[in-house]
């Protein structure tokens, strides 16, 4: 990676994170501004950037893979959540709800990965 690309990332994804901040406390509405702190920066830069280097479809294969991560995303606020209601420990809490974004983006990854391999396999046999 060299300086130009990391010059594009810290400033495309720097403002990213600065606005949806700036957003979250400007807005009187604690529930929005959470959903505005939680703005997937990080990647709309990924996708912009393999874009730049890629092309449109090295773009959306990086895209359609953070869906799985944003699935993974909503499922480690939930676990937080919960979490700290019943233990009151924020950092386990905060330790839990990673372990679980990654376990359950690696499971929705692997979910997709063993419907295609079926559809092929019948496809097969329909042949």
């Amino acid at each position: 990676m060299d300086r130009h690309d990391l010059f594009f990332r810290f400033l495309f994804g720097g403002s990213a994170v600065v606005l949806s901040y700036v957003t979250a406390k400007l807005l009187p509405w604690k529930v929005i501004g959470g959903i505005f702190a939680a703005f997937p920066a990080v990647m709309v830069v990924a996708v912009m950037m393999v874009g730049m280097k890629k092309g449109s479809k090295e773009a959306a294969k990086t895209a359609q893979g953070s869906v799985y991560g944003m699935i993974g995303g909503f499922i480690c606020v939930l676990t937080v959540l919960f979490s700290l209601q019943f233990t009151q420990n924020w950092w386990g809490s905060f330790i839990f709800g990673l372990i679980t974004w990654f376990a359950s983006s690696l499971f929705l990854v692997y979910m997709r990965d063993h419907k295609k391999e079926n559809r092929a396999s019948n496809i097969k046999l329909e042949h």
